[in-house]
């Protein structure tokens, strides 16, 4: 009998847990209004450890955390992620407060080396998710490119698995399009995988490119360029890529100044909000001008061709690309914004909305904030 009543339970557990996903990851949103931002102290010290360049972030519902990795290439202290609580209301952000920090560990079980020790084999951490299934977590590294007639490093970006307590379990496979090259073809220098998110219940996933491949076209500028990045769809049992997907970058919000000076365009962060519908951030920045100016997409996916036998959108363009919608320029707030890299939902507001967490990445400059910004979603 108490096997029978245990078996009830634990189907209840787990219909309610998948409910919870379902719902989770079928979110209409119309418009997002801006509550409040929060700001973690500059270098603040944590464990031994110092806080920033937080590049992205996860809320995990059954702890009530946050998990917000850091882009430290192990320069500063081995590479790793934070766990934090965010503590809100329909006002503002009270506090954010610290619990843990955890190392990546690599498939030797050691932390990931800093580029003077190995600059081959160093990360450059951006992207972090949490599966509630499996309770494993999936990370995203930039790999590196450096060609000069001396000094030339080529590492491929990865998407790794690890336990929560930072040990390696594996990582995807890449299509040929993802590996570095020393010649201008596949992904450009810090412009490779940047973001992350799942769909489908968490058998798919969705992984982008910052900016174009090579042979995809050229970066963003000023004015309309046709810069087109891939979206790459994933199934995580097989880890296979089996859709590629075209998605038109917008130019660049503001010229440089000077003129030459160094500017982009990319996406920092993806965020499911349906099995082929996601948000999509892009961060537009220009020397010259300090804030960044972040647009918020609502990107659908329904139709558009699977690119995936394309070796060149430039040379063949997608019969159908992503289509695009604005959902927001945080430039029309009128307050400063930083270099936003990551994006969540948290918990439900009071009145039953769904809650909305961007971060910035401080790039460990004085200069620069670790912006925490929420936001309520309008249905």
């Amino acid at each position: 009998m108490k096997s029978f009543f245990r078996n009830i339970l634990t189907t209840v557990f787990i219909s309610c847990f998948v409910c919870y996903i379902a719902v989770a990851q079928n979110i209409s949103i119309s418009k997002l209004k801006f509550i409040g931002d929060y700001e973690v102290p500059h270098n603040y010290s944590f464990k031994g450890t110092t806080v920033g360049g937080l590049s992205g972030i996860d809320y995990d519902k059954e702890k009530k955390l946050y998990y917000m990795i850091s882009d430290d290439r192990s320069a500063i202290n081995p590479a790793r992620y934070y766990s934090a609580k965010i503590i809100f209301n329909n006002k503002k952000i009270d506090t954010i407060v610290f619990v843990d920090v955890t190392t990546f560990l690599n498939a030797a079980n050691k932390p990931y080396p800093n580029s003077k020790q190995d600059a081959a084999h160093t990360p450059d951490p951006e992207a972090l998710r949490y599966d509630p299934i499996t309770k494993q977590m999936f990370w995203t590294s930039e790999g590196e490119r450096i060609v000069k007639a001396k000094d030339t490093v080529l590492e491929n970006p990865a998407i790794t698995i690890i336990h929560p307590n930072g040990k390696y379990i594996d990582t995807f496979p890449l299509p040929e399009n993802l590996l570095m090259h020393a010649t201008e073809k596949g992904p450009r220098q810090n412009g490779t995988l940047e973001g992350l998110t799942f769909a489908d219940h968490f058998k798919t996933m969705f992984v982008n490119m910052e900016e174009p491949l090579y042979e995809d076209g050229p970066r963003a500028d000023v004015q309309k360029n046709n810069a087109w990045i891939r979206l790459f769809k994933y199934d995580v049992v097989t880890k296979k890529n089996i859709a590629q997907y075209a998605y038109e970058l917008e130019p660049v919000a503001y010229p440089a100044v000077p003129e030459n000076a160094f500017k982009i365009n990319g996406i920092p962060d993806i965020l499911s909000v349906s099995e082929n519908k996601l948000l999509v951030i892009e961060r537009s920045f220009s020397t010259g001008r300090l804030p960044c100016t972040i647009k918020v997409f609502l990107a659908d996916l329904n139709g558009a061709t699977n690119v995936i036998n394309t070796k060149s959108l430039k040379e063949n363009p997608a019969a159908h690309p992503v289509a695009k919608k604005l959902l927001l320029n945080m430039d029309d707030l009128k307050i400063y914004t930083d270099n936003i890299e990551g994006v969540t939902f948290g918990p439900d507001l009071p009145n039953g909305h769904k809650s909305l967490i961007f971060i910035a990445d401080n790039n460990f400059m004085l200069f620069e904030k670790t912006q925490v910004m929420l936001f309520e979603v309008i249905p």
